[in-house]
């Protein structure tokens, strides 16, 4: 098993951040715009070092949704943020109409996705965003593991012509990448290597992917664990291979059984090389108020759930 260490537990929304200031340095056509809560999805820094290239649209999601799609049309590249059930959601008509009809260059980023969210309860929590956004054409949909990974994917989505939507946790979490991996969008980032069984994990379950792998190898069970930051386009080849190797799959994702990760892995696997398979993922529940750890241990997201899912899949190879 491949050692990683926590170096340091940060936000993940500060990795998108860091990201776009980085982005608008490289590319003055790099634009930003929020919904009246620019530190909350770290647009602040951005904002103070380009404050001409952002726009401030208030509480109103729809407007800023178009005022993006406007933006691209004029050679900007724009990067708009907001809570995630906010971003997608609640604009969903006008993401679908005015930037993924068209295929338009706007980068939607969703903080304070899934339940880790927290103390904000369910009004404030997505669970259902990636399938939301994942069944539009043309929309890229990335979901980072880790502040390192969600400040590359951001410089990746800034050099990706086209909608795409970047999924961000809330709460710290372990930062255990490196920050100057190779982040290529729609290619899986093996993290160990195993022939038992293929733990699939994205986001904030990839680490506790990790942690559950390391329970397994001292039970005797080699893991392999891959970080499928980028849901669409999917990494087929990397599915299928490990799926012909293991024999075995379990995926692990901060969202509902349905229309997210496991749904589209399940899909790849129904289609090309039927493989027992289950699921770590929230089942067909809203959120509730609770603290991020409660919350993640309450639905079934830890290491612990894993291996449950882990020794259930074993039984059916």
């Amino acid at each position: 098993m491949k050692h990683y260490e926590n170096k340091q537990s940060k936000e993940l929304r500060s990795g998108f951040g860091a990201g776009l200031v980085e982005a608008g340095r490289n590319d003055s056509n790099v634009v930003a715009l929020t919904a009246d809560v620019c530190g909350s999805v770290k647009i602040d820094a951005f904002a103070k070092e380009f404050p001409d290239r952002f726009v401030q649209c208030g509480i109103a999601e729809a407007n800023m949704i178009g005022i993006a799609a406007g933006l691209s049309l004029c050679g900007k590249i724009p990067f708009l943020g907001g809570f995630a059930e906010f971003v997608t959601g609640r604009v969903y008509d006008q993401i679908r109409q005015v930037v993924a009809y068209s295929n338009k260059n706007v980068k939607i980023c969703g903080s304070h996705a899934g339940i880790s969210l927290g103390e904000d309860g369910a009004t404030h929590q997505t669970m259902e965003d990636i399938a939301l956004m994942k069944a539009l054409p043309n929309m890229t949909v990335l979901v980072p593991c880790d502040y390192n990974q969600a400040r590359l994917a951001t410089l990746a989505a800034a050099r990706l012509n086209g909608p795409v939507y970047l999924r961000l946790g809330r709460s710290k979490m372990p930062n255990f990448t490196d920050d100057n991996d190779t982040f290529v969008i729609g290619k899986a980032q093996l993290l160990n290597e195993g022939t038992d069984v293929s733990i699939i994990a994205c986001g904030h379950l990839v680490w506790e992917a990790i942690e559950a792998a390391r329970a397994l190898e001292a039970e005797g069970i080699s893991a392999e664990v891959i970080n499928m930051h980028t849901i669409k386009p999917l990494d087929t080849d990397a599915i299928l291979a490990t799926a012909r190797k293991t024999r075995a799959i379990v995926t692990c994702e901060e969202h509902l059984f349905n229309g997210g990760l496991g749904d589209s892995v399940a899909q790849t696997l129904a289609l090309h090389c039927p493989t027992p398979m289950e699921y770590v993922a929230v089942n067909d529940r809203f959120g509730e108020s609770g603290t991020p750890d409660e919350m993640l241990t309450n639905y079934g997201l830890r290491a612990t759930n894993i291996i449950d899912k882990v020794h259930a899949v074993l039984k059916r190879k």
